[in-house]
């Protein structure tokens, strides 16, 4: 298990809006998009219960041009 697992969807959505991400619109089915107004960029974050995969918010992060140290001290 590394540092980036065991997130749920309301924690990652803290750590954005602290980076400055806020929510855009509404995607296919349970996913989200948010969008980051200074840096212009676009993330899509799936609203699903349970823990976040590890792969699955390294993505996000990717998506979102965020490094893994950014996204921890948030």
């Amino acid at each position: 298990m590394g540092r980036l697992a065991g997130f749920r969807y309301r924690e990652i959505v803290q750590r954005l809006k602290a980076l400055g991400f806020q929510f855009d619109r509404q995607a296919a089915g349970s996913h989200e998009i948010w969008f980051n107004s200074s840096t212009r960029r676009y993330t899509t974050i799936p609203n699903h219960p349970g823990d976040m995969p590890e792969g699955t918010l390294r993505a996000i992060l990717k998506q979102a041009g965020v490094t893994p140290e950014q996204f921890m001290d948030a």
